[in-house]
């Protein structure tokens, strides 16, 4: 898993220097008509930032898994792992091709700069309280507590065999999107190409998951990107 997350950012780190180096137009231009090479490219960036923002907050369920698999003795402990991460990922990926098909949409729309951030004050603000808001939610909450406890998750999960440890990865999946699909729509806003704003939401959802204060930490976020969203609503309306 650790070796997954840094071939991640290692991929993903020239990108980050030159975000435009996804446009396929000679010389670029703000809005360049998507081909399939740029959705294929678009669509892989977002898989591989996924990959590398969750898999790390997924590591205390992975060393679960494979303890239960070497317990039960459901096939050798870490291909029932790999199995569990291969999963887990496979629900990421799907969320990378809605993200891809927002950001295109988005862009045909002329909300997204150059730099692949909204370029919108009223996009920035309805995302921003709309993921502040989130924080609160009692499926936010319903998620979360399922994250946070890989033990517990597992003593009502856990089905036999390797194809067990698979659905118990897509089921993982499911809920930790549920949990953090709202947290990572802020890439539209910090920019789908900047990773600082990646790590940070990275760490955030790390924390909101294995901290003890994590569901205290979830709503202040929330007090924070909803206050934030209003200030730009605001002042884009006065």
């Amino acid at each position: 898993m650790a070796t997954l997350t840094v071939l991640a950012w290692h991929w993903l780190l020239p990108m980050h220097m030159a975000p435009m180096g996804f446009t396929t137009v000679d010389p670029p231009t703000l809005y360049p008509a998507w081909t399939a090479q740029t959705a294929w490219l678009m669509f892989a960036m977002w898989s591989v930032m996924m990959a590398g923002m969750m898999i790390p907050t997924a590591v205390p369920m992975g060393l679960a898994v494979e303890r239960m698999a070497r317990n039960h003795q459901d096939g050798p402990p870490l291909l029932a792992a790999t199995l569990f991460v291969l999963a887990y990922v496979l629900i990421w990926t799907g969320f990378s091709a809605s993200a891809t098909a927002g950001q295109w949409a988005v862009e045909r729309l002329g909300l997204m700069s150059d730099m692949m951030a909204s370029a919108s004050a009223w996009l920035s603000g309805l995302v921003l309280v709309g993921a502040g808001l989130f924080q609160f939610s009692p499926l936010k909450h319903a998620c979360l507590a399922r994250c946070r406890s890989p033990m517990g998750f597992l003593l009502t999960e856990w089905r036999l065999g390797l194809r067990g440890v698979f659905f118990i990865g897509l089921r993982h999946g499911v809920y930790c999107l549920g949990c953090c699909w709202a947290l990572m729509a802020l890439l539209f806003v910090f920019g789908t190409m900047n990773l600082v704003a990646a790590a940070g939401l990275a760490g955030l959802v790390l924390a909101e998951k294995a901290l003890p204060a994590g569901p205290l930490i979830a709503r202040f976020a929330g007090v924070l990107f909803a206050a934030w969203g209003f200030w730009i609503l605001i002042h884009s309306w006065v």
